[in-house]
């Protein structure tokens, strides 16, 4: 007869939780988002919260911009430096999603994108690992798309559904949404046109709604819950990025926590430290012991 120990299997963890729910925006102009008021969501979260200035290193492109947010490794470290990811190391370096599970077994998490790099292990990547055995164990699911192909506005809005399905249903830990209609809208008429405005409009609607459901949850869950919304790069006025102009280095970091006070992130921050900032949110540290003031004996 097998003896398992007392404590196994854990017993379920009823106390509140924390979650974060990260949304990547790429190539999204902040200036034209917030300052120039096309994103009232956008402008109301950092708002409430906190809003957060990030300058991307260059090459200003999505491989390496993104491989260094969700793993907080610089590119000399994690080798991705272009779109093609020749050369990466990305497999010495886990991404947020595999940081958190492994930091507690027990933590499910998501992720929605339809930049394959990002989440296809058949493609150039990815950057979230695969993790095979936790998506069996149905503690990692992966929604991929090819929006390289059929266009992003389309696959946004099968992203946002994804992933609102699984905030109602699976309850993550930890979720990324990826959206990248800003991006391709920015290289075909650049983020002064108005195709670029109607972009920021459709983005800003797929936010409102996952902001709506991650503050329903942590109002009737009593969870902790973390949006945080970020972006890889800018655009030149012209359309496109890659270089080292200020333009297309700004980004931000926006914060939102429902119902509980902002973090004390500071006001700028650089790419390499969004991921440990956020598994600080999730595990945090311990208090100090109180010292005591009387003298040792």
């Amino acid at each position: 007869m097998i003896t398992l120990p007392a404590s196994f299997p854990p017993p379920p963890d009823t106390a509140p939780r924390r979650r974060i729910l990260l949304v990547g925006l790429d190539g999204l102009r902040v200036d034209r988002a917030i300052d120039a008021g096309l994103m009232p969501t956008l402008a109301r979260l950092a708002a409430a919260g906190s809003r957060h200035r990030m300058v991307v290193a260059t090459p200003t492109l999505s491989g390496p911009s993104w491989a260094t947010i969700l793993t907080g490794a610089t590119i000399a470290e994690h080798g991705v430096t272009d779109n093609q990811f020749f050369g990466a190391r990305l497999s010495q370096y886990p991404d947020l999603l595999s940081r958190a599970f492994y930091a507690d077994p027990r933590r499910v998490t998501f992720a929605a994108a339809s930049w394959p790099p990002l989440v296809d292990p058949a493609g150039f990547g990815p950057i979230i690992h695969e993790r095979v055995e936790q998506h069996r164990a149905g503690q990692h699911r992966v929604v991929i798309r090819d929006g390289e192909t059929r266009g992003y506005v389309s696959f946004d809005a099968e992203m946002v559904e994804h992933s609102l399905w699984a905030l109602r249903h699976d309850t993550p830990d930890v979720c990324f949404t990826y959206l990248c209609d800003a991006d391709e809208s920015g290289h075909l008429h650049g983020p002064l046109s108005p195709e670029y405005a109607a972009s920021l409009a459709r983005l800003d609607a797929h936010l409102a709604r996952l902001a709506a459901e991650v503050e329903r949850l942590a109002a009737e869950s009593g969870d902790d819950w973390l949006l945080a919304v970020t972006s890889d790069h800018g655009h030149v006025d012209a359309g496109g990025h890659g270089g080292d102009s200020d333009i297309e280095r700004e980004s931000f970091v926006v914060l939102a926590r429902p119902g509980r006070a902002p973090l004390a992130w500071p006001a700028e921050i650089t790419a390499t430290s969004v991921t440990p900032r956020l598994l600080a949110f999730l595990d945090p540290a311990p208090a100090a012991p109180a010292t005591d003031p009387s003298p040792a004996p």
